[in-house]
């Protein structure tokens, strides 16, 4: 019998987390994507619907904080702690005192640090039964991106989490500006493809389906979700000096990559020697392993000293069996955390002999 239990997506909720900057978009983005047809049966989660303007959007108040909109999408404030509105939703749901909705796309403030609302999706016991982490969107403004990533950390964490970066007001920027924030973004976070954003007319699946799994079992999106070679340990990628910043400069990202398959107990120790030693500088950590006995990959995926339960997928997605983990850290780099890796194996040998 396996160690990890098959991966529950298909029978709890994907939510899609939506973070950026102040100014740099959210609001005008969903404005757009919320009058969309194919955002039917989602639910938008926001902090109050008078910083969106719904009113011509709205059909019919289902709840004092919900509201169905025209395009069959619900929307609905969050009401005190954010684990205390999902657990509310996700009863209702089961009682059909809901809008039917298959999906949730979370909106959080444009100062929110990510770390603690992924923390929330990823290992809450009660949260991750009806809810799973699909995947982090951050919009980044074109004209006061860069600003803003000298000024503040969390515009920087924002953008180092993403699986998607959505770059907004590229019209309102000259060509320069936006070159310049591009190639800054791809030095932070080498592994999350950019898309330009103009009055947040976007397709909406782009808020979607950035995780590695696919509810409906037809493919797993592993490659694209670990970009494993982009993320290769260099800060710079040829880029000067003088395009980062005091805080991006503290950025770093790498996957570590193994060509036989793993000892789980081994690997497990070690991992919780990681997060316990560097948790604090754990910004996100995800990978697909090849573990010693089990046919299919292992996928774990964690933010500082929190991973979800680690899950086995149906199948390998590219027939390339090895174990790539990708980290993207704060002060820490690739040779402290191989060293940890060589020093365990050196240990275990040491005691073998």
């Amino acid at each position: 019998m396996s160690l990890f239990d098959q991966d529950k997506s298909s029978s709890r909720i994907p939510v899609s987390l939506i973070t950026g900057f102040l100014g740099s978009g959210k609001t005008t983005l969903l404005n757009r994507v919320l009058g969309d047809p194919r955002m039917a049966r989602s639910l938008v989660l926001v902090n109050e619907f008078g910083e969106i303007g719904l009113d011509h959007l709205l059909v019919q108040s289902v709840a004092g904080d919900m509201v169905l909109l025209q395009s069959g999408c619900v929307c609905c404030t969050i009401q005190g702690d954010l684990d205390r509105t999902l657990r509310d939703i996700a009863r209702r749901r089961a009682k059909d005192q809901t809008p039917p909705f298959d999906r949730v796309l979370l909106e959080t403030t444009g100062l929110a640090d990510p770390a603690p609302i992924l923390q929330l999706l990823l290992n809450h016991p009660m949260i991750s039964h009806d809810y799973r982490l699909d995947g982090v969107v951050t919009t980044v403004d074109a004209l006061n991106g860069a600003q803003q990533l000298d000024e503040h950390q969390e515009a920087v964490k924002q953008a180092a989490v993403a699986d998607r970066l959505l770059v907004s007001k590229t019209d309102l920027a000259d060509a320069g500006t936006n070159a310049r924030l591009r190639a800054r973004l791809g030095t932070l976070n080498p592994g999350a493809p950019l898309y330009e954003v103009v009055s947040g007319d976007i397709d909406p699946a782009l808020l979607f389906d950035s995780g590695p799994f696919d509810p409906a079992g037809k493919s797993d999106r592993v490659q694209g979700w670990l970009a494993a070679e982009a993320h290769d340990g260099h800060h710079d990628h040829g880029h000067h000096h003088h395009d980062r910043s005091r805080h991006d400069a503290h950025i770093g990202s790498f996957c570590l990559t193994f060509d036989e398959p793993l000892d789980w107990d081994r690997f497990n120790r070690w991992l919780m020697a990681v997060r316990a030693a560097w948790g604090d500088k754990l910004l996100r950590v995800k990978g697909v392993l090849d573990v010693a006995g089990e046919s299919q990959p292992l996928v774990i995926h964690g933010v500082h000293r929190t991973f979800h339960p680690p899950t086995l997928l149906a199948r390998w997605p590219d027939g390339e069996r090895k174990s790539r983990l990708v980290f993207i850290t704060r002060d820490l780099d690739r040779a402290t955390v191989e060293a940890s890796w060589a020093e365990m194996a050196d240990d275990r040998e040491q005691r073998r002999s």
